[in-house]
């Protein structure tokens, strides 16, 4: 008689391949070798890319799910191995990003005992996911994976974590395999109530004074089109979240820049004038909205969301509309009315002239002697005409890419938002180079983020993967030290960075390397950088005591917003 027995680890490569995958970043161990002895069989199916440190692999994963929309996986062993995906875990659910991670663990027999490299992963991960697992018999392995990439994928997106014993990777059981397209009392997808779009549409269209705030959501959702749609036929002019730049064309005429503690001017100021906000696909996080008890008090608030937790959780909504923002759109697109706005247009022009005499300006073409992190960023939009990925880190570097980075298309801006994890950006470029190959992807990093998973370039070493890597140098914490300048009195308190030699590190690693110290060699260091058809490591020394303006003060309002 035929038989379909194999073993659950050969059933975990199984499982992946059916759910399309075929690319997952790890590091191998003791309690997930037989998984590893599997992946060495299937190599030509999956390949395997293999990080320097476990999160490393969650951020590359990170990297590739948010460029591409799929999930991304992370592998990784028992105890210290399954603990070090944490910060990637925590990071992806904030920031509702798709991935499935798999640790290996003890043999069942032994959970509860102390026994070398266990580690209560389950217990750990449990605030940080949107689902877990632990998996002690072969014969649960098809069942629950396909149920982590049902729940990883739909509806408000989000990491998951299965947790898998050793016994049930060496046992043997009937292999069968069926995607998971529903789990009772979990409803990815509310039903859209056309009434609430009614009543969305309505007040839209007696607005005097409308002002949209995308999000990540238009993107997660696929909803670009459609909101493209309904700004050009309403004329209402739309602001971006951090996390859902490229969802609109940066050059736009009507998209109006950045909301939140580093957003500009206009978009800031006048969310406490508008008449009616419409948030989709944004959670009005504490950056965004300053000071609660003065955010844009005036205005009816339309939110349009997929997690009803959101709704209401820190701005009082008029109209909730609980839908894929896709569909939600689509709906209330025939609803519209067309429109200019054209004065309520100007006040966000003048208050632009404004922004571009005092910030702007000083920032992109500067008259200090020292290079500035906005023209750097300036000098890759000449050489990327905005089609790169941008890849970015957390600290003042971020900031000024999102504030000036051009993007002509979606998925173009990955950085870690909610949980503003230093380290983030270099492998999740990696992630997000092998995810879309068809693009050049160039990763953004201070002096400081970049320390954090530096020995991710021996990934990119191994795998060759061409990587553009600018380190803007300002030998500071840079974010931390503004703080301290501006709330503390210039105490720089363990801010200052006494750095090695990045360059020599990377040519260790045989990436080909270059540093600029000076402004009139930047254009052409950029270029070499840009045509490189291989990996590329550029250190820009940049002004020390620069800083990030405007900028929303801690607990202050939006209209509070300081200009230097």
């Amino acid at each position: 008689m035929k038989t379909n027995k194999i073993s659950g680890a050969e059933a975990i490569i199984r499982c992946l391949l059916e759910e399309g995958v075929d690319l997952v970043y790890g590091y191998p161990g003791g309690a997930i070798m037989p998984v590893y002895d599997e992946l060495y069989k299937f190599k030509d199916q999956l390949h395997h890319v293999l990080v320097r440190h476990e999160q490393g692999a969650t951020h590359a994963a990170q990297g590739f799910a948010r460029a591409t929309g799929k999930v991304g996986v992370a592998i990784a062993t028992s105890g210290p191995g399954a603990t070090n995906l944490v910060t990637g875990i925590a990071d992806a659910q904030i920031d509702s990003t798709p991935m499935v991670c798999i640790t290996g663990q003890v043999g069942k027999h032994l959970l509860g005992s102390d026994a070398f490299q266990e580690t209560d992963i389950i217990g750990i991960s449990t605030p940080v996911t949107k689902w877990n697992y632990q998996i002690t018999e072969a014969s649960e392995i098809p069942e629950i994976i396909a149920k982590a990439f049902y729940i990883a994928r739909s509806g408000r997106p989000g990491p998951v974590l299965i947790d898998i014993t050793k016994n049930a990777q060496f046992d043997e059981f009937e292999f069968s395999y069926k995607k998971c397209t529903g789990i009772r009392s979990y409803n990815p997808k509310p039903t859209l109530n056309l009434e609430k779009v009614k009543e969305a549409a309505q007040l839209i269209n007696n607005a005097k004074k409308p002002y949209i705030i995308f999000g990540q959501g238009i993107i997660l959702g696929e909803a670009e089109a459609e909101l493209k749609a309904l700004v050009e036929k309403s004329g209402i002019p739309a602001a971006w979240t951090i996390l859902g730049l490229s969802a609109l064309p940066t050059d736009h005429p009507l998209n109006v820049g950045m909301v939140g503690m580093h957003g500009n001017y206009g978009p800031n100021v006048l969310t406490n004038e508008c008449d009616v906000l419409i948030a989709l696909g944004m959670r009005f996080d504490d950056r965004v909205t300053g000071n609660l008890a003065t955010y844009a008090k005036q205005a009816k608030v339309i939110h349009f969301e997929i997690d009803p937790a959101e709704v209401d959780k820190n701005v009082k909504t008029e109209v909730a509309v609980l839908a894929d923002v896709k569909e939600a759109l689509t709906a209330l697109l025939p609803l519209i009315e067309e429109k200019k706005h054209e004065s309520w247009h100007n006040e966000f022009k003048e208050r632009h002239k404004t922004e571009l005499e005092t910030v702007i300006n000083d920032e992109l073409k500067p008259k200090k002697e020292g290079i500035s992190m906005g023209e750097t960023i300036e000098m890759i939009n000449k050489h990327s005409k905005g089609d790169a990925i941008m890849v970015s880190d957390v600290g003042q570097h971020q900031m000024f890419t999102c504030r000036y980075a051009k993007f002509n298309s979606t998925k173009s801006n990955v950085t870690s938002g909610g949980l503003g994890t230093m380290g983030f950006a270099l492998p999740a470029a990696i992630g997000a180079k092998m995810g879309r190959p068809d693009r050049e992807v160039v990763a953004i990093i201070g002096d400081g983020g970049f320390q954090m998973t530096i020995q991710e370039l021996g990934t990119i070493f191994q795998t060759k993967v061409p990587v553009k890597i600018v380190i803007l140098n300002n030998e500071f914490l840079g974010m931390v030290r503004q703080w301290q300048q501006l709330f503390f009195d210039k105490r720089y308190a363990s801010t200052e960075m006494i750095n090695p030699n990045f360059i020599a590190i990377a040519e260790g690693y045989y990436i080909k390397a270059k540093k600029v110290t000076k402004r009139e060699d930047l254009d052409a260091a950029v270029a070499e950088m840009m045509a490189s058809k291989e990996s590329y490591f550029l250190e820009v020394m940049v002004e020390k005591e620069n800083n990030v303006f405007p900028m929303i003060p801690t607990g202050a309002s939006v209209s509070d917003i300081r200009l230097s």
